[in-house]
Formats: C-alpha cells, sequence, structure tokens
C-alpha cells in the first residue's frame, strides 16, 4: 500500500449503512484498511462478524482480517435493532455471498487494534468506529498508550438537538421534539453501552482527536429513492441488468428506508456510519479542530446524549 494512503481501523456493527462504511473504507484510494473488529449493537455478534465477512467478499476485498470482539456492553445486556436491520442485522437480500475468510479467532481483537495501530507511523492513522463503542473503550482502557498515538477517532454517534441543527429526528406526529433515535434524547451506539462511551469522552488525550458524527449531521444524509436507483444502475452504465453487487446493495437500501419510514416516518434512510469515514478523508476534522480549539466532547448524564462543551 502507497505510503501516501492514511491508515485506518474500523470498528462495527453491520448493519445496513455499515456496508458502506466498510466499502468507502475498502476502496478509497486513499485509504489503507488495516483491519475490521466487530461488535454487539445492531445485531449480535456472531451476526454482525459474519455480516462483516460477507460484505468484504461481496465487495472483492476478502484479504481484510476481521476480528470478533465484544457480545455484550461493560456492565449490562446487549440490546439490537431488528426493527431497523432485521434479525440478522441484514435482512433484506439473498445475494450476500458466504465469506471464503473465516474470522480471526486466535487473536485477542484489542491486541489486533492495539498492535495495527502502533505499527504505522505516530500521527498518522484513524480509528473509526460505526457501532457500539465496548471494543473502543477496552482498547484505550486496556492500551493508554494508543490515544497518544493515533491521528484521530471518529465515531459515529450521539445527538445533539437543542437547535444545533434544523434536521427532525423523525417525521412522526408528535416527535417534533425527539433528538435520539432510541429514545427521545439517546442515539442508539451511545444508548447501547453508555459506560464505554464515557470512559472515550472523558479522555482528555483522545478529545482533541475525536471528531462525532451525531444524529444532527447524519439526518441531512438521506439516501432518497433517486439515489437508491443510481446505486442500482448509474445513468451511463450501458449494461441492460444491474451486477449482482449492485443489486444487493439496492436491496439493503431499500429494506433499511422502508423500515425507517414505518419507525420515523422519513423518505430515505440516513446512511449514518460512511460519514465517520469521510471524516479521514476530508478537512472537516482540521478544519473545526482550527475553528473551535476550546471544545470537546463530555458525555452527558441523560443515557446515551452527548454534547459539545467548554473546557
Amino acid at each position: 500500500m502507497s505510503s501516501s494512503t492514511i491508515p485506518v481501523w474500523l470498528d462495527c456493527d453491520p448493519g445496513h449503512d455499515d456496508v458502506f462504511a466498510i466499502l468507502l473504507a475498502a476502496h478509497h484510494p486513499s485509504l489503507n484498511l488495516l483491519g475490521i473488529s466487530t461488535v454487539h449493537g445492531n445485531s449480535s455478534l456472531a451476526n454482525t462478524t459474519a455480516n462483516a465477512g460477507s460484505v468484504l467478499e461481496a465487495i472483492g476485498r476478502p484479504d481484510i482480517p476481521v476480528y470478533p470482539g465484544s457480545k455484550k456492553p461493560f456492565s449490562r445486556a446487549a440490546v439490537h435493532a431488528p426493527d431497523i436491520h432485521g434479525h440478522s442485522g441484514l435482512d433484506g437480500t439473498d445475494l450476500l455471498p458466504k465469506a471464503s475468510r473465516p474470522p480471526v479467532l486466535d487473536t485477542n481483537p484489542i491486541l489486533a487494534m492495539r498492535n495495527a495501530l502502533l505499527a504505522q507511523s505516530p500521527n498518522t492513522a484513524w480509528l473509526v468506529a460505526t457501532g457500539t463503542l465496548t471494543n473502543i473503550g477496552l482498547l484505550f482502557a486496556t492500551f493508554p498508550e494508543v490515544a497518544g498515538h493515533i491521528k484521530g477517532l471518529s465515531i459515529m454517534g450521539g445527538a445533539v438537538g437543542e437547535g444545533f441543527t434544523d434536521v427532525p429526528m423523525s417525521r412522526l406526529p408528535g416527535e417534533e421534539s425527539r433528538v435520539g433515535n432510541t429514545t427521545p434524547w439517546a442515539e442508539f451506539n451511545i444508548y447501547c453501552d453508555p459506560e464505554a462511551s464515557q470512559s472515550i469522552f472523558s479522555n482528555p488525550i483522545l478529545c482533541p482527536k475525536t471528531t462525532l458524527i451525531a444524529l444532527d449531521l447524519t439526518h441531512q444524509v438521506l439516501a432518497t429513492v433517486p439515489i437508491q436507483e443510481r446505486v442500482l444502475k448509474t445513468s451511463t452504465s450501458q449494461a441492460s441488468t444491474a451486477s449482482e453487487l449492485r443489486r444487493m446493495l439496492y436491496e439493503l437500501l431499500v429494506f433499511f428506508a422502508n423500515t425507517y419510514h414505518s419507525t420515523f416516518g422519513m423518505e430515505g434512510p440516513p446512511l449514518h456510519d460512511p460519514l465517520a469515514v469521510a471524516v479521514v478523508i476530508s478537512n472537516l476534522n482540521s478544519d473545526y479542530e482550527q475553528a473551535y480549539p476550546d471544545k470537546v466532547l463530555k458525555f452527558d448524564d441523560r443515557n446515551g446524549g452527548v454534547l459539545p462543551c467548554k473546557l
């Protein structure tokens, strides 16, 4: 891999929108995806691990290793989201292939993350988390030296509300004041393991390196019907039928769109997770840091709510 690429480790819980985060991380020419760790969240750890392997197979990157991580939060029972992602975590298509490469079971996933990140030059590697933060919390609690070594931590999670943007979290009657997508205040990834989340957001070394992609942003990035159709077949394609990969991605988007519409009344589901990967290849993080050097992330006492605050 070229020395000009950005090394990235992806921790995820696939999950329909995780599919597009994996696709972006695995194929963007500016990124070097070092590995994937899976975590409980959208579905069970067994399902999210199988889903990650299947997605890598489907997109032609079975060379990327998958490490099964935590099957439950720090101190509470696991919570899943079958109402959004189905019982498998990736309901809606039968086109997902079986992974040709099994997950890595003979290496501790937290140690694998640590070794991969510390093997990179200082201040170059990014850690991207698009699921529950249990693995990430364990990483920095077990190996605190990683926090000072990495370039950044990008998290899809949390919600700000309180006029931060004018984007509604739900379009259903009576939910105009909703901030979260799991409770009126809480976003799912933070809600699932608030203790792990708190350990990350209270880490003084991580705070200035962390970018939080909250619902207030992701609900502005909707995979509307025209976008779904572009995924199925580009306007410039000369093929009479879409490829199996395009059909698979389209079917996943349609399922995700239907569950989001029934749950939140939205036309087109938000593609939350790819935005956390996009941070790594954009100027968003450095621009924000320069504009607001005194702002960090703080865990709020409303379970799962995260607010920016001054030190």
